[in-house]
């Protein structure tokens, strides 16, 4: 079982990325207030434990919003789970894929991009498929 560490909401695409305690999602659409809605991409995960492995390899302490991913969780892998279903909260999120790394992140960070490109380090994409509202220590786990 996971937890949900951070929620991040992204004003405007390449925009800066507020801190939230809570999000509302809907479902089909994405994070209420955030730049992306609707599509195959309403909402970026990455994982906690990697981000700060990679940023031990790195030897930098850039934030999480660094990512520019929406949700960060702790204890729980997103390796390989395109098709699976993550449920945190009262919300579900139907994992699409595979968020690839863009040039943000190599102009963020020497090497990061690369860092990134193997084993879903730079976290999943997916869609709403249950709405609700998430909290920042929501217990996150795939059905």
């Amino acid at each position: 079982m996971g937890t949900l560490e951070q929620i991040w909401i992204k004003r405007s695409s390449g925009g800066r990325m507020d801190a939230a305690d809570s999000a509302e999602l809907v479902t089909g659409r994405g994070i209420v207030g955030n730049a992306n809605q609707g599509g195959h991409r309403q909402v970026t995960i990455i994982e906690k434990e990697l981000w700060d492995a990679m940023m031990r390899e790195l030897a930098s302490d850039l934030p999480s919003s660094t990512r520019r991913a929406n949700l960060v969780v702790s204890g729980l892998s997103l390796y390989d789970s395109r098709g699976r279903t993550l449920q945190i909260g009262e919300c579900t999120i139907e994992i699409r894929g595979e968020t690839k790394p863009c040039r943000l992140m190599e102009e963020s960070l020497s090497g990061l991009q690369e860092s990134m490109r193997r084993d879903w380090r730079g976290g999943a994409y997916g869609v709403i498929t249950r709405g609700g509202r998430l909290e920042v220590g929501d217990s996150a786990a795939f059905a």
